[in-house]
């Protein structure tokens, strides 16, 4: 792989890391001059790192050029629950069924400094990693990405999310396939059941910025 690929993709994974992290929300542009600057490059591994994560649907290309996080429609925030449930559900059926414990990765949940969004994210992709299926493991890396930047913007609109997510994550070390669907189900229907708030509460802190 060229150096300027290799940069490319390291400059993709920062930004990906970024988006877990809240540094960018729903509705904000990514400029590429300034992800040039800061990482003190050339604007063209920029620019691909930023095409290939449109690609893979985290990003949407903005008028002004550049990348923005996109603001959910209600469908579309729907849809992005019950398809991560979905694929959960389906992680735990291949997973716990037929891997051994100890062949498989727990949750960094000490890492994360008790922060449930953070949580999630180690939980949700643990459970793709344990059915073995790399296409299973993307899809869920994909909608992980998709929403960890709304978990971010809605913290507080949801009561309980450190001890929920506590709660999964103990059906989850215990092996407890029915719990942890169970509470996989209840997670997600909590959320889904908030779209509307949701969506208005993305809206407003974007309008807010502009």
């Amino acid at each position: 792989m060229s150096a300027f690929h290799t940069k490319s993709v390291q400059l993709q994974d920062q930004i990906r890391r970024a988006l877990r992290s809240g540094r960018y929300l729903p509705g904000d542009r990514i400029d590429p001059a300034s992800l040039a600057a800061e990482f003190d490059t050339s604007l063209m591994p920029v620019r691909l790192a930023l095409e290939r994560l449109v690609g893979k649907g985290l990003l949407e290309h903005h008028p002004r050029g550049g990348a923005y996080l996109p603001l959910p429609t209600e469908v579309e925030l729907r849809d992005a629950y019950d398809w991560m449930k979905r694929l959960l559900l389906m992680a735990c059926d291949i997973g716990i069924a037929n891997r051994l414990p100890e062949r498989v990765r727990q949750p960094d949940i000490a890492s994360a400094n008790e922060d449930p969004v953070e949580m999630t994210w180690q939980l949700f992709d643990a459970i793709g990693h344990a059915t073995a299926h790399t296409f299973v493991h993307e899809a869920i890396g994909r909608m992980n990405g998709r929403l960890a930047p709304i978990r971010r913007a809605k913290r507080g609109l949801i009561d309980g999310a450190f001890e929920e997510i506590v709660e999964l994550n103990r059906h989850w070390q215990q092996r407890d396939r029915p719990s942890l669907k169970a509470a996989l189900r209840h997670y997600h229907e909590r959320r889904k059941q908030l779209v509307p708030c949701i969506v208005v509460t993305l809206k407003q802190r974007h309008e807010r910025l502009q």
